[in-house]
């Protein structure tokens, strides 16, 4: 018996932009869970040191593939070198993240699989959503 696949993990490069610096290569983590079909989570850092997580929409990843795409706290634009730029921006600062456009791609494809676009409203489990909430666990 086969199960289906619920989420999707894609380790890629992200490019930290420094002002006057050579960009710094980082490790980092896209990941996708059905359970919360319109998110994605870009984690940057490692387990060793530490990540930092941001949460934001699937459609603004896409989107940002090809156009500027958010306002606020995550913003998503395509560049001219073959990376999209993911800017995220807390209370402290904001830092620009570059990821390879290929990546990215193959990262949508895969989350794409699990829960087709369009169709992320009969993914939602709101049951467990109400309960978290409730909870104050989300």
């Amino acid at each position: 018996m086969t199960h289906p696949k619920t989420s999707v993990t894609h380790e890629v490069t992200a490019h930290l932009a420094v002002a006057a610096e050579p960009p710094v290569p980082m490790p980092a983590e896209l990941h996708f869970d059905r359970r919360d079909p319109y998110a994605v989570r870009l984690s940057v850092g490692s387990t060793s040191l530490g990540t930092v997580d941001w949460v934001f929409a699937r459609d603004l990843l896409a989107q940002g593939l090809h156009w500027e795409a958010g306002t606020g706290d995550v913003v998503v634009a395509p560049r001219f070198d073959g990376r999209v730029r993911i800017v995220v921006r807390t209370r402290a600062g904001a830092a620009a993240l570059d990821i390879d456009v290929p990546a990215v791609e193959r990262f949508l494809e895969r989350t794409w699989r699990v829960v087709p676009l369009g169709a992320e409203g009969r993914h939602l489990e709101l049951d467990r959503v109400v309960t978290e909430l409730l909870s104050g666990s989300r």
